[in-house]
């Protein structure tokens, strides 16, 4: 039975089902199959609600709870992958089947191009391809991940429209999305983490370990970029040895702001007794600069500022972080990033024999570990094995008789 075209693929799409026999119960199922079909396919072409689904995206984008900087990424995501597929499709028409539809299409190739060799046109009008630099396209699917990211988009968005009764069900919730990629951490080898960090504390010149005494912090907390650059002297114990981890500093279109963690929740990390030393004496170099200014230091700046002016009121722009790090790294011949200390603080910790909890903990995971045993399996699954021969070497010792026989 013919249900329409689809939008996606644009081939004519057909309701089908089987019934066996030949009997007039048989001719009885099969009056109900063709009966329910018909249903389903008025209903479709006679929805109660004229809602297109671009129109109910536009609306849970407004209204559900989002970080500005994910909800700006998911418009890009709709205005760049859905809307010009699905935008103008009643929202009670979207159905499983064009959803995998648009899935596939964008695993194969992002611009949909049908398999159809064409120009990419870098000019409008009237121009000369070859001074305009056009060129023939290349297929470059999307990865897993960002159709994975779609599709929570989607689903979101139908999910809205079902509360609000637009639909009657949600079929992203059968729909089958890309399986999610294993994660592959790269951290640094232990030589290469001695040599990043000698190399930091020489950037600044002598007597200014500011710059080494970051990335020091961020290789022994595992702490991320946005937590760094937002810490204040508050929520650092030197007495006891702690840092409190309660906000990220982000940038978005250029204006800083400071938000709530990643996880939305606070955490506290044990500092080690060298890291409380660095922390003093960052402190004591604060104070004594501000001194020269005329300036006490206060609880409510921050630990950490810029290199060109030293402004502790002011927070370190998280992409000058990441922007020095990258530098460095690259002059040490090092092929690298700052989240891979991240990952460097959680491996050694995982390879020492640190339980999975805690090591959780200290990076602010959820799930009770669940996050990281994804992140690191590799990595539990040496400290298990290391787990296992601590335990046998406290077992009694016994005389193995298959081993012992004939000797």
């Amino acid at each position: 039975m013919f249900s329409g075209v689809d939008p996606v693929t644009g081939k004519d799409v057909y309701l089908t089902e089987t019934v066996k026999g030949t009997d007039k119960a048989a001719q009885k199922a099969a009056d109900k199959v063709m009966t329910r079909l018909l249903s389903q396919v008025d209903q479709q072409r006679s929805a109660t609600s004229s809602v297109s689904f671009g129109y109910a995206i536009d609306e849970w984008l407004r209204t559900a709870e989002l970080e500005e900087s994910t909800r700006d990424m998911y418009r890009g995501y709709v205005d760049r992958n859905i809307r010009p597929v699905l935008g103008d499709e009643p929202v009670r028409k979207v159905s499983t089947r064009m959803l995998e539809s648009l899935y596939a299409e964008l695993r194969r190739c992002r611009a949909r191009c049908n398999s159809k060799p064409f120009v990419e046109h870098r000019a409008e009008g009237e121009h000369e391809c070859k001074k305009e630099k056009c060129r023939p396209h290349a297929c470059k699917p999307l990865a897993a991940s960002t159709v994975r990211q779609i599709h929570s988009i989607m689903s979101g968005a139908l999910s809205a429209a079902l509360r609000w009764e637009w639909i009657t069900s949600n079929p992203a919730r059968i729909a089958q999305r890309p399986k999610q990629p294993q994660p592959q951490p790269t951290p640094p080898s232990p030589s290469e983490a001695a040599r990043l960090v000698d190399a930091a504390f020489e950037m600044d010149g002598k007597n200014n370990d500011d710059w080494g005494t970051l990335v020091w912090l961020v290789m022994t907390t595992g702490i991320r970029r946005g937590e760094v650059c937002a810490l204040k002297w508050s929520r650092v114990d030197l007495e006891q040895g702690i840092i409190e981890v309660r906000s990220s500093y982000v940038l978005r279109k250029g204006v800083g702001r400071v938000k709530d963690t990643k996880t939305h929740q606070m955490r506290r990390i044990a500092l080690d007794t060298e890291t409380t030393v660095l922390l003093r004496e960052h402190k004591e170099r604060c104070r004594r600069r501000l001194t020269e200014l005329s300036i006490e230091l206060t609880d409510d700046m921050y630990v950490f500022s810029g290199v060109r002016k030293f402004d502790p009121t002011q927070p370190y722009s998280p992409h000058a972080v990441s922007s020095r790090y990258k530098d460095m790294a690259e002059r040490l011949g090092i092929d690298t990033h700052l989240h891979a200390l991240r990952h460097y603080s959680a491996t050694e910790l995982l390879t020492a024999g640190v339980d999975l909890r805690t090591v959780a903990g200290r990076l602010g995971h959820g799930g009770g570990g669940a996050t990281t045993l994804r992140v690191y399996a590799a990595w539990v699954a040496a400290s298990d094995r290391k787990a296992a021969e601590i335990l046998g070497s406290r077992m009694p010792k016994r005389r193995l008789k298959g081993l012992t026989e004939g000797l």
